[in-house]
């Protein structure tokens, strides 16, 4: 049996006298989409976005991603994630292109491999016939799939989105759910940089 993309054993994470995670577990298996449902406060992001992204490591029990332990392997981890937060994070004054191009740098493809890249994610996400207009200029559902996008340019073996469609009109919600569905097709290719 395969082991599991995502594992947390009894994690639990505090901030002074304040418990933010009491003890979860949970365990995903690569290729499935996981959500977790909670109420505000009910520690979700401290989970997601800081524990298993190796922000903040936990207080106790044991956490590991595509293999890798959170407190002690946090580049190898880090190298294969990608990260959508709650709020697009996009650079506003380059254009669509500029910023995924600008990632892929960052992760370090040549520029050729940078714009391939960027080209590939804007097809797929119906970003191309916006690709050279400013990121302030875009919708919020452009800058949502910009964003979702970004997360994807160093083919991550694993995707944290963090209320991805947070601000958005149902209908949009509704593709941003496609596109999700969809991931795996373009997240299970060979990662030629990262």
């Amino acid at each position: 049996m395969n082991k599991p993309l995502i594992e947390a054993i009894n994690v639990s994470k505090t901030f002074g006298k304040v418990t933010a995670l009491d003890k979860v577990s949970i365990e995903v298996a690569q290729g499935s989409v996981m959500g977790l449902l909670g109420h505000n406060g009910a520690g979700k992001t401290t989970l997601v976005v800081n524990v298993l992204t190796t922000m903040l490591p936990p207080t106790s029990g044991t956490a590991r991603v595509a293999g890798f332990d959170v407190t002690k392997d946090g580049h190898q981890i880090r190298s294969r994630i990608g990260l959508t937060g709650q709020f697009a994070a996009v650079d506003e004054e380059l254009s669509g292109r500029d910023n995924l191009v600008l990632i892929a740098r960052l992760l370090g493809a040549t520029k050729a491999q940078a714009r391939t890249r960027a080209d590939e994610l804007l097809a797929i996400f119906d970003l191309t016939e916006a690709a050279k207009r400013l990121a302030k200029t875009y919708s919020g559902g452009m800058r949502r799939r910009l964003d979702l996008s970004a997360s994807l340019v160093g083919h991550p073996d694993v995707i944290f989105l963090d209320e991805p469609t947070t601000g958005l009109d149902p209908a949009s919600r509704v593709g941003m759910w496609q596109i999700v569905e969809s991931s795996s097709r373009w997240c299970r290719t060979v990662r030629p940089y990262c």
